[in-house]
């Protein structure tokens, strides 16, 4: 039997979702379980950094993640402390040495992406002499991350209208974290990794988001060699993460997958004819596609 996830979603926490009445396609009353969306301003020491749009659990993770990823602290900056305060909604983390982000703030980019969508001008810079070890990953490995995946309890199987994203060792989901947006997912799962010192080079992350740009180079600043995802990809996601060296699969359903970058480290030991196909009976029912 397969161990679950060390932190994952929890589908019956009241303050994640609310129930809303309406009516279906018939006239007839229905009632909806949906999720909640609340905003969090995050500080860094005295400096107000950006307000998120978040289902609002794990919301430290969600901070140091977002303040990690977008360069704003360094693998040398001391945590001194993060401090949530839930009526204010805001997150403060606080370090040793107080850090300037003025210019870059001024130089911030709102993207495509969902929720906290942004990038700094900056961002690519940090991937010119990034090169990420060349980690094997077995199909068999694959296969089975996405039946777990798939049928794992979540707030997308309770009330739909999420993404997710999964820290994977092998065959193993380590952390799976949930947001209304794709990058708050993958924040606070890089909030969790530098809380617990844990490392990347031996990781897998699956997303249910698309493949674009702002997700491989996420992915790639957090050390993670292998990206994949049920959803499909971008040109220029493809092309950075051929850059960097980081293997990305994508349209992962069933029996099914493709490889558009380390097409060599794959190491086919499953076949897929004895995979099961999705069990689309296990996913929430009417629940639209992500």
């Amino acid at each position: 039997m397969t161990s679950p996830p060390l932190i994952g979603p929890d589908p019956q926490n009241p303050r994640l979702t609310r129930s809303v009445s309406g009516i279906d396609h018939t006239g007839a009353a229905q009632p909806l379980k949906v999720v909640e969306e609340r905003p969090l301003t995050i500080f860094l020491n005295r400096r107000e950094i950006v307000t998120a749009m978040t289902i609002g659990d794990y919301p430290q993770y969600l901070a140091l993640g977002f303040l990690t990823n977008q360069g704003m602290l360094k693998p040398a900056d001391q945590v001194t402390g993060i401090d949530y305060d839930e009526e204010l909604e805001t997150v403060v983390v606080r370090t040793a040495v107080e850090t300037d982000h003025e210019e870059k703030l001024a130089r911030k980019t709102r993207t495509s992406g969902c929720a906290v969508g942004t990038v700094f001008g900056d961002m690519m810079e940090g991937l010119e002499d990034l090169e990420l070890p060349a980690t094997p990953v077995r199909t068999s490995w694959l296969y089975a991350l996405a039946h777990q995946i798939n049928t794992m309890p979540s707030l997308y199987l309770e009330a739909g209208a999420i993404h997710g994203t999964v820290l994977c060792t092998q065959d193993r989901p380590l952390v799976y974290m949930e947001d209304v947006g794709r990058h708050n997912a993958v924040d606070k799962i890089a909030g969790w990794m530098r809380s617990e010192g844990v490392g990347a080079a031996d990781k897998i992350l699956y997303t249910t988001g698309r493949l674009t740009s702002e997700m491989v180079i996420k992915c790639a600043m957090m050390g993670i060699p292998v990206l994949a995802s049920r959803s499909g990809f971008t040109a220029w996601g493809v092309d950075i993460a051929r850059q960097v060296g980081l293997t990305v699969i994508g349209r992962m359903r069933g029996q099914r997958f493709i490889c558009l970058s380390g097409e060599d480290r794959l190491i086919f030991d499953a076949d897929p004819a004895t995979v099961a196909p999705d069990e689309r009976k296990n996913r929430r029912k009417g629940a639209e596609p992500r």
